[in-house]
């Protein structure tokens, strides 16, 4: 299998070279992304990296029927809690980003959880056609984000966050979890 054996940056010292890196992995069919995925950003100069981290972001989850829970957040160690992006003011969250790797904003997130709950999935999967290849990409149902997809390995995808109107991408690794936490 192609890319296997890729070593996973932990930073890029540009955007141009993640999305080059990007480039280089081969497609994520939708059919295999059902499951829950851990995350992590890889820093490449966006003003979101380290916020996600700082509020206790898990991953996500794919269902079998190509719904997602977009935002995952870990609440001790044995609970996830699926937050609605339609919640989150994304324009403060962009201005503000400083503020997010505080943890004045992570005091804050955790009461905020409890309000921005989701009631069921807020994104659907589906093919789409980023950047020269057809691969999986989650689509938000109320913000307008979508994740493109590219298999690292079997168990690794590496995603790019792309905000319509915004020409600067958040890249994030996610590693497919055998059972829920």
């Amino acid at each position: 299998m192609e890319n296997t054996a890729k070593q996973i940056p932990s930073s890029f010292l540009s955007e141009a070279d993640a999305l080059d890196y990007f480039d280089s992995l081969s497609v994520a069919p939708v059919a295999e992304l059902a499951g829950l995925w851990q995350g992590h950003g890889v820093a490449s100069e966006h003003p979101l990296d380290g916020v996600l981290e700082n509020l206790g972001w898990y991953g996500k989850r794919f269902a079998a029927d190509l719904r997602a829970d977009a935002l995952l957040f870990a609440v001790g160690p044995h609970r996830l809690v699926a937050i609605d992006p339609a919640l989150i003011p994304l324009r403060l969250a962009f201005r503000f980003h400083r503020f997010g790797r505080t943890q004045v904003a992570r005091n804050l997130f955790l009461y905020l959880q409890k309000i921005w709950r989701a009631k069921g999935p807020v994104a659907s999967l589906r093919p789409m056609s980023f950047r020269g290849k057809t691969s999986a990409a989650m689509v938000y149902d109320s913000q307008p984000i979508t994740d493109h997809f590219r298999r690292i390995d079997e168990d690794r995808l590496l995603g790019v966050m792309a905000v319509e109107g915004d020409s600067r991408y958040y890249f994030f690794v996610l590693t497919r979890v055998g059972t829920e936490p």
